[in-house]
């Protein structure tokens, strides 16, 4: 469309020439669009330009090219669409309710440069042939993953995860079907407790959903710190810390991995750590933050929950040579109380699927664990696992008994 072309240059050339910043100031931006399209339809009378057709969606094009993500922009504004991704300019595919499917969007290699450039604008990130990777959050919440060649063959590989429904707590996993209310009744008052918990599952299983809304039941006078590679967390809380990774700057220094923040966390006075997902080594210092007393949850990829917790008594053994499974299983078995591993079913929809519980006993060298809750014929049921700590339930004054057999 002829007309779009030429608003958009004179929109870009007014916010050049006003100073006007068009990622923080959107108001702004959409003032100057419906300025500008009054100037150009009264223009189009006399016919120095061309009519246009429909303003509203010329308005729309404009303020999305100029302020938003172009092209993409339709789909960041689809509550239905959960991700999008680019494999090359003509292959832009987005996922709705799970099902991935390929969008008539075509790009060019030029127009998919400027649009992670522009979404990297923000982040302070950068993407070049020394750094070929970038993770990083938009100001939406959304998260950026992009890669270059020659990392890739031979296009930019971006993908965008955006968070549909952010759930605040575990309610509003009950009311997306997630769990039953029985389950959200005992994982609230697990938090409440301060019962350390993992959170497993495949990627897109919902475990930073799950996190978050685990986050929603922390007592409200506790502190809490939270460790992330991009900020993706969106907790409530009124004494909340939130601390995100950083990538080395042009002369390879500056790097913040997750293990430093772990590390810094534990001097920022926490009641209770948050860490965003458990890749690597970090794993070492979660545990040894986890044996200093410091309650904490955090999220890591996994087939199911025992496999969660075996994963987890490997991790640390990536930190160093002198650091022993001698050391480690027996620190898993003493620091995990719960295991909550989610799961996507065939419809796509995320789903709990077991509550496992850590008794703290290692056999054999394998950590033992019950099962609280559990899948039988495409249901959560009730299994014959005990949580442990229940002291700490009887403090709160839940009636852990009642509260299993659904009595609470």
């Amino acid at each position: 469309m002829e007309g779009v072309a030429i608003l958009e240059h004179e929109v870009r050339e007014l916010i050049r020439r006003r100073g006007v910043d068009p990622v923080r100031d959107r108001a702004g931006v959409v003032a100057l669009v419906t300025d500008a399209i009054a100037d150009y339809d009264e223009r189009s009378v006399v016919g120095a330009v061309p009519p246009l057709v429909d303003q509203v969606a010329v308005h729309k094009a404009v303020v999305d090219a100029v302020a938003g993500l172009g092209p993409l922009q339709r789909y960041l504004d689809d509550p239905e669409v959960e991700e999008i991704w680019i494999n090359s300019p003509t292959q832009v595919f987005v996922a709705r309710r799970g099902e991935p499917e390929l969008t008539t969007t075509i790009l060019t290699d030029g127009q998919v440069r400027d649009l992670v450039e522009r979404m990297l604008k923000v982040s302070g990130r950068r993407l070049d042939l020394s750094s070929p990777f970038v993770d990083a959050s938009l100001p939406g919440g959304e998260r950026l993953h992009a890669v270059i060649p020659d990392v890739t063959r031979r296009h930019w590989s971006v993908n965008i995860r955006k968070y549909v429904v952010r759930a605040k707590a575990l309610d509003d996993l009950v009311a997306l079907g997630s769990m039953p209310p029985a389950v959200a009744t005992f994982l609230n008052a697990s938090v409440r407790a301060g019962l350390n918990i993992l959170v497993s599952g495949a990627t897109q299983a919902g475990k930073t959903t799950m996190l978050n809304a685990l986050g929603g039941a922390i007592p409200a006078r506790e502190r809490v710190i939270s460790c992330e590679e991009v900020f993706e967390l969106r907790l409530e809380h009124r004494d909340w810390v939130a601390m995100q990774c950083r990538q080395p700057n042009l002369e390879g220094t500056g790097e913040i991995p997750l293990r430093r923040l772990v590390k810094e966390a534990l001097r920022m006075r926490p009641s209770r750590l948050l860490v965003g997902e458990v890749r690597e080594a970090e794993a070492l210092d979660l545990l040894i933050a986890l044996n200093a007393g410091v309650p904490a949850m955090c999220t890591l990829h996994a087939n199911s929950a025992r496999e969660a917790l075996t994963k987890l008594c490997t991790l640390p053994l990536l930190a160093g040579e002198n650091v022993s499974d001698r050391f480690v299983v027996p620190t898993v078995a003493s620091a995990v109380d719960l295991v909550v591993h989610l799961d996507v079913d065939v419809s796509g929809r995320r789903r709990l699927r077991e509550v496992l519980a850590v008794p703290g006993r290692v056999e054999q060298g394998v950590v033992e664990a019950a099962e609280i809750y559990a899948t039988r014929d495409g249901r959560l049921v009730r299994a014959d696992g005990y949580p442990p700590h229940v002291e700490r339930f009887a403090r709160l004054g839940v009636d852990l008994p009642g509260l299993l057999q659904g009595r609470v």
